[in-house]
């Protein structure tokens, strides 16, 4: 991960998660090392979810390196090279770059921040001093990844708000940064993290006691990831609501004591 911000932070992570699994059936695994370079200080950019993810990484062999922010790619001489000038060789490099908004967000005045995304109120998703901007999903400068979930949470709060301003009434509704995330880990199982804003990842179960495991590899995650596809298509897209799923992070299910 060459710098911050990217779209989503566990897409590296799939990545590296399953080229372990890809490297294994080939029953190569034995010949190949894997290093997970990254700026953050830590696997992932929530504590509780970073330590998991670490001990995911160093169980499969996987070489997490931190604080590590891309300088240089030296493709013939095949070496990464930090801006502290730190060096990683490579025989093959994945690289993810820095990543930021849509051109035309950038060519207007007083609508994008410096990386062109729209900088609005975290929890209006209001431009702030522009009461008739709001922006979503990949458009938003907001502190959460541009997954899907976040722009689908997201969108409830936005298509009430703008209810609400176009007929003159104040905004009461906001959104907490609810983030759900299946992250791919190979051989049929996956991990499921769901957070906001105040809240780290926290074990337990999603959405409810008795949904799927959070913060805990599973072939029910898995197979939850593969059922969304579905539910995409033939639930969201046409606008139904999930059942139980909304905007705000529910509480029940998670346990607060993380061991």
């Amino acid at each position: 991960m060459a710098d911050l911000p990217i779209k989503c932070p566990v897409a590296p992570l799939e990545f590296a998660f399953l080229a372990d699994w890809y490297f294994r059936r080939r029953g190569i695994r034995d010949r190949v090392e894997l290093l997970y370079a990254t700026p953050l200080d830590g696997a992932f950019t929530k504590l509780v979810a970073a330590e998991v993810l670490s001990g995911l990484l160093m169980k499969k062999g996987i070489a997490l390196m931190t604080e590590f922010t891309l300088g240089e790619v030296d493709g013939a001489g095949g070496r990464l090279v930090s801006y502290d000038e730190r060096e990683v060789s490579f025989d093959l490099a994945v690289v993810v770059p820095l990543h930021g908004g849509a051109a035309y967000i950038g060519r207007s005045p007083g609508l994008g921040d410096e990386l062109s995304f729209v900088p609005v109120d975290p929890h209006s998703l209001q431009l702030p001093g522009r009461p008739e901007v709001f922006a979503i999903g990949d458009a938003a400068g907001l502190p959460v990844s541009k997954a899907g979930s976040v722009a689908h949470f997201e969108g409830e709060v936005l298509v009430h708000s703008l209810g609400r301003f176009l007929a003159g009434k104040p905004l009461d509704a906001t959104y907490d940064g609810h983030t759900t995330c299946f992250v791919e880990t190979g051989f049929h199982k996956a991990l499921l993290i769901d957070f906001n804003y105040d809240t780290e990842p926290l074990p337990g179960h999603f959405p409810a006691a008795a949904g799927l495991p959070l913060l805990k590899e599973s072939h029910a995650a898995h197979l939850g990831k593969l059922a969304f596809e579905w539910l995409y298509w033939h639930s969201l897209l046409p606008g139904r609501e999930l059942p139980g799923i909304g905007s705000p992070m529910p509480e029940r299910g998670k346990h607060r004591t993380h061991g």
